[in-house]
């Protein structure tokens, strides 16, 4: 841990930190005010209890856990920070990330699970819904990888769905990742995803504001947001509905001064709505990883990138026999039954069935719920 000037803060500062952020009722802001106020915690915890009452009002909660702080939690959090590859950062640390220190609201603390110094580096975040389609997950695996690619590190949720494929696609380029969870340090949500938290922290970082022990409640995660949004140059949007966590996310990246992303999608594709929203509303439109490269290139310094298509021409089609060709002419890039590609080829219904299991296999085609829809070749 090291101090405003560069020092090394010792332990017993650091505790007067963690008793503040224990404390019931105190916010981000209100921390910060009394940071304005005073040197640091430990400061503030040297004044009389009645002049520490008078200079941070606070709930009845808040007044008691002041006048006797839960001593026992602190030094179990100090325990928590000396195990091997665990950090607490304080907002007077340098090692603190400075785009997420000029938010509104930003997190006294950060217990970090990982390589905290990857928080200081160029980030692009990756959101969308928890339920995307086949499709939309594997368009954010790819973008995630080729964005690391560029040297950017990937931010995300480690939430369902979009979340996840981002960090997959990130750990697949051998880059950073970083993982905000919405519990304490000491817990993974969702439990499924023990493996993948496990994989973020031996090659990125998963994050926390919250104080180890604390559970998953509801209001925590779209807290957490405005730290996913605030520790990047940008957020992407890749599924959402109109009513979606996601587009809280892309609305505090807004209000950060952050660039907005989000990729279009079918017009019958309830998720693309929430994209199709933030579009209308000023987002940038991206098709390719070069939409974003160009807006956050000359922030990130960031070379070398590998194009990532929606949409693009197929390669590799000239060997396929002719009638796999013509089916694979029929289907789109937004999912058909095989009724329906049984009407735009020609072909039976068997001969459909039969070649679209073969394409799978091949990595041509991609299924979800009885539905198929062509994969670009070219990424």
């Amino acid at each position: 841990m090291e101090g405003p000037n560069g020092g090394a803060v010792p332990q017993d500062d650091l505790r007067y930190w963690l008793a503040l952020h224990r404390t019931p009722g105190l916010g981000a802001i209100a921390f910060q005010r009394l940071l304005d106020r005073f040197s640091s915690p430990r400061e503030f915890f040297t004044l009389p209890a009645s002049e520490r009452r008078c200079a941070l009002p606070l709930p009845p909660a808040g007044r008691a856990f002041l006048a006797a702080p839960a001593w026992d939690k602190i030094e179990s959090d100090l325990r928590w920070a000396e195990a091997e590859s665990r950090t607490v950062l304080t907002l007077h640390d340098p090692d603190y990330p400075q785009l997420l220190r000029e938010i509104a609201d930003p997190p006294p603390l950060l217990f970090v699970c990982g390589n905290p110094a990857l928080l200081s580096r160029p980030q692009i975040a990756i959101v969308g819904s928890r339920n995307p389609s086949a499709g939309g997950r594997s368009l954010a695996e790819d973008f995630a990888l080729s964005l690391c690619r560029s040297g950017l590190i990937v931010t995300s949720g480690m939430a369902l769905g979009i979340d996840a494929a981002s960090h997959r696609g990130a750990l697949r380029a051998k880059g950073g990742t970083i993982a905000v969870a919405g519990t304490g340090p000491d817990r993974i949500y969702p439990a499924r995803h023990r493996s993948l938290a496990q994989a973020i922290v031996a090659q990125g970082a998963i994050i926390s504001e919250f104080s180890p022990g604390t559970p998953a409640r509801p209001g925590n995660f779209p807290r957490r947001n405005r730290i996913i949004s605030g520790l990047s140059l940008g957020v992407l949007v890749v599924e959402a509905a109109c009513k979606s966590g996601s587009l809280i996310t892309a609305r505090l990246a807004a209000e950060q001064g952050r660039e907005v992303f989000a990729l279009p999608g079918s017009i019958h594709n309830p998720l693309a709505r929430g994209c199709h929203q933030l579009i209308r509303q000023g987002a940038k439109l991206v098709e390719d990883i070069s939409d974003i490269l160009e807006e956050l290139g000359p922030l990130a310094a960031v070379t070398g990138y590998k194009s990532v298509g929606v949409g693009g021409n197929i390669t590799d089609t000239e060997t396929l026999p002719a009638d796999q060709l013509q089916l694979l002419t029929s289907l789109a890039f937004e999912p058909a039954s095989i009724d329906t590609l049984v009407e735009r080829s020609g072909l039976t219904a068997d001969v459909v069935s039969s070649m679209l299991l073969h394409m799978e296999l091949q990595g041509r085609v991609t299924s979800s719920g009885g539905r198929y829809c062509r994969v670009d070749k070219s990424r």
